[in-house]
Parts: C-alpha cells; sequence; structure tokens
C-alpha cells in the first residue's frame, strides 16, 4: 500500500494531524482489508480516514468530527485525493453516536474531548467481534484510562510507545516531536459492556 506523506495533505494550522510514522503503525495495527467498514473518532485533518479509505478500496470509512474548519479540511482532502467512500459526520462523537449505523471491522480513535472512557464504552458496542480498536495518545493520563477501560471491557490489549526524530535542516542535530502511545486491542468473544 503506498502511504500518503504529511507534504501531501492540505493542513490548517491548529487542526491536529496523526504525523506519517504514527499513522502507517496505528493502520497497520488496525489491520485492514479491501473490504473492511472503518470508524475514525475525532479525525482533525482526516489523514487516518483517507489512508484508510485508499486501503479499503471496496469497503467504508466513517469520520466523526465537531469542528467545522476540521470537517471543510477533511472534504477538501477527500477531493485531492479522490476518495469517495468516505462519509463525515459532523459533531461530539457521544451527541453523534445513534447517527453512526452498523458495525466496523476497526475503530480509530484519535481525539476524545477529555471524554475517552465514554467514547471507548459507546463505540466498543459498535465494533464486531474479533475487530481491532486503536487509539494514540501523548499523554500517560489519557493512555491509563483508555488501557483500564478496555482491560474492563475484556479487550486483548497491547500498547507501543513510538519516538520520533528528524534532522533539522542541513545540520546533524536531531529534533523530536512527542513521543505518542499507539493502544490497540482486539474485541473477543468475552467482551463485556458496563
Amino acid at each position: 500500500m503506498f502511504y500518503i506523506k504529511d507534504s501531501e495533505f492540505i493542513r490548517e494550522n491548529g487542526i491536529p494531524m496523526t504525523k506519517e510514522e504514527v499513522r502507517m503503525l496505528s493502520i497497520s495495527k488496525m489491520e485492514l482489508e479491501e473490504a473492511s467498514r472503518v470508524l475514525d473518532v475525532g479525525a482533525g485533518t482526516g489523514s487516518i480516514s483517507i489512508q484508510a479509505a485508499r486501503e479499503c478500496v471496496s469497503g467504508e470509512v466513517v469520520a466523526i468530527e465537531k469542528e467545522k474548519d476540521a470537517v471543510e479540511l477533511i472534504e477538501m482532502n477527500m477531493k485531492k485525493f479522490n476518495v469517495k467512500n468516505l462519509n463525515i459526520i459532523e459533531g461530539e462523537a457521544i451527541k453523534v453516536k445513534d447517527s453512526v449505523k452498523g458495525e466496523f471491522d476497526a475503530v480509530f480513535i484519535g481525539g476524545s474531548g477529555g471524554n475517552i472512557e465514554d467514547i471507548i464504552r459507546e463505540y466498543s458496542l459498535k465494533l464486531k467481534c474479533n475487530g481491532k480498536i486503536v487509539l494514540n495518545f501523548i499523554t500517560l493520563d489519557n493512555l491509563y484510562k483508555a488501557m483500564s477501560i478496555l482491560r474492563k471491557l475484556c479487550y486483548d490489549v497491547e500498547c507501543i510507545q513510538v519516538g520520533i526524530s528528524r534532522v533539522r535542516q542541513d545540520t546533524y542535530m536531531m529534533t523530536a516531536n512527542n513521543s505518542v502511545f499507539i493502544l490497540s486491542g482486539r474485541k473477543t468473544g468475552g467482551n463485556k459492556h458496563e
């Protein structure tokens, strides 16, 4: 699969984007197939949604995003990459949950607005048995909350920490981005819901 570079996306200041290397790892953790149905909660620029839509050519991606500017940016990036199998639901994740229909093979949570536990509980109900949920965090607090709730729901949980550094312009000095925790869980037949 051809991965889209960060520089290829249309971007605006203040609208978050999952960076290229983290995006590649997060997508791989979802274990997508051509016909997969994917949900992206807190889609930002749509980088995960658009990459997933290009992988799931006969599937569907649904992106939830509450910020109007970000929704417009996703639409611009959809046009740029000629993505037709991506649908956007505008609104806060918990408030629009009833608008999200059907089950998904994978759920990605990139933004939670401080509501991570409720979002996991609600959207876990929309994940197929044996499906994957993948979440990105930069804070230990949110990582702990998410890992705890996934374990309570009997997911098989895995977490990796990724640190990316890049050479700064024409020097040999490395500039580091924040470390990112990529948390993934597989929904097993024993999942329970509180």
